[in-house]
C-alpha cells in the first residue's frame, strides 16, 4: 500500500513557506502523495493552487485532490484546462479526486443549490473526460494544454452511495473514501469493486482513504482543537472524528495496518498540524 501525507492547505495559519517547505519534505521522505481536502467557506487555500505552488517545489511526488468539489465549479471547460495546465507543468503527477461536498454553505457562499448535484458531478467529469481528450471546440481546435497522460489526469470520485459507486465504474479510474474506519472500507471497498463488474470494466478500481494525525507534544489535544472546529458543523459526530486521529507512532502504525488489511491502495494521512516538522515525524513513525 501507498502511503501519502496531506498538504496542510486546509489548516488555518498555515503560511506560504512553511507550505512549501512541508512538500519539500514530504517528496524527500518519500511519501507516495500531497493530498488536499476540499472546502470553500473555511480559512484555507484553494486545492489547484496549493498543488501548483507545491508542483514547482517537487519533481516525483504525486498531486492528489482528495477531494475537490467539482459542482462549486460550474465551468468544466476552465475546469478542465486548469487541470490539465496544473497535470502539464507538474509532468503528469496530478491525481484528480473529485466529489459532491456535504455542506450547503459552500453551495450557498456559490448562489448554487445543492439539489442536482450527483446529476451535475456526472456531467462535468464527461465534459472533462472530453476536453482533456482533445475534442474540438472552436475554430482554434481543441482547449489546451494537453494533459500529460493521454486522456487526462488519473480520475478518482468520492462517495458512499450506489451512484457514486456507478459513477466510479462508468466514468473513473478509482475511488476515495473520505474518513471512517477501516472496516467499513473493506465493506464500501467491495460494493465499489461490485459496481465496477457490473459495468464490465477490466481489473479493478484504484481505492484510496485519508485518515487523520498529529505528532509530537500535546498531539491530543491539537488534533481535538483543529477536527471540531472543522468539522463543528456535525455536532457530536465532530467528536468521534477527532477521536479517530492517529495521535503516537503507535497508533499510526496500526492504522497503516488496518487500512492496508483492508485492501486500500493508497493512505492518505491528513494533518491537523501545519508546522513542516509533522512531515519528519510521521515519516520516522512509519519507518
Amino acid at each position: 500500500m501507498d502511503v501519502g501525507i496531506g498538504l496542510p492547505s486546509a489548516v488555518p495559519g498555515t503560511e506560504p513557506p512553511a507550505l512549501l517547505d512541508w512538500a519539500r519534505r514530504a517528496e524527500d521522505a518519500g511519501f507516495s502523495t500531497l493530498g488536499t481536502i476540499g472546502r470553500l467557506v473555511y480559512d484555507g487555500y484553494d486545492e489547484l493552487v496549493a498543488l501548483s505552488a507545491a508542483a514547482a517545489v517537487t519533481s516525483r511526488i504525486r498531486l492528489t485532490t482528495s477531494v475537490l468539489l467539482a459542482p462549486l465549479h460550474t465551468n468544466a471547460a476552465l475546469l478542465a484546462k486548469q487541470t490539465a495546465s496544473l497535470d502539464r507543468i507538474s509532468g503528469g503527477r496530478l491525481v484528480l479526486g473529485v466529489g459532491l461536498g456535504g455542506r450547503d454553505d459552500d453551495f450557498t457562499a456559490s448562489g448554487l443549490s445543492t439539489r442536482g448535484r450527483g446529476r451535475r458531478l456526472t456531467e462535468q467529469v464527461t465534459e472533462l473526460k472530453r476536453v482533456w481528450s482533445g475534442e474540438d471546440r472552436g475554430l482554434a481546435g481543441p482547449i489546451g494544454p494537453r494533459p500529460a497522460r493521454a486522456g487526462g489526469p488519473e480520475l478518482v470520485l468520492g462517495g458512499a452511495s450506489e451512484a457514486s459507486f456507478r459513477r466510479v465504474a462508468e466514468l473513473a479510474d478509482g475511488w476515495v473514501m473520505g474518513g471512517g474506519a477501516p472496516d467499513r472500507f473493506a465493506r464500501t471497498a467491495a460494493r465499489v469493486d461490485a459496481a465496477w463488474h457490473r459495468a464490465g470494466r477490466p481489473g479493478r478500481p484504484r481505492k484510496l482513504a485519508l485518515a487523520w494525525f498529529a505528532l509530537g507534544p500535546d498531539a491530543r489535544a491539537r488534533a481535538d482543537t483543529y477536527l471540531l472546529d472543522y468539522y463543528g458543523f456535525l455536532g457530536d459526530h465532530a467528536r468521534r472524528i477527532a477521536a479517530s486521529a492517529a495521535v503516537t507512532p503507535q497508533a499510526v502504525a496500526s492504522c497503516v495496518a488496518a487500512f492496508e488489511a483492508a485492501g486500500c491502495d493508497e493512505l492518505i494521512l491528513l494533518p491537523t498540524v501545519s508546522h513542516p516538522d509533522q512531515v519528519d515525524l510521521l515519516a520516522k513513525a512509519l519507518a
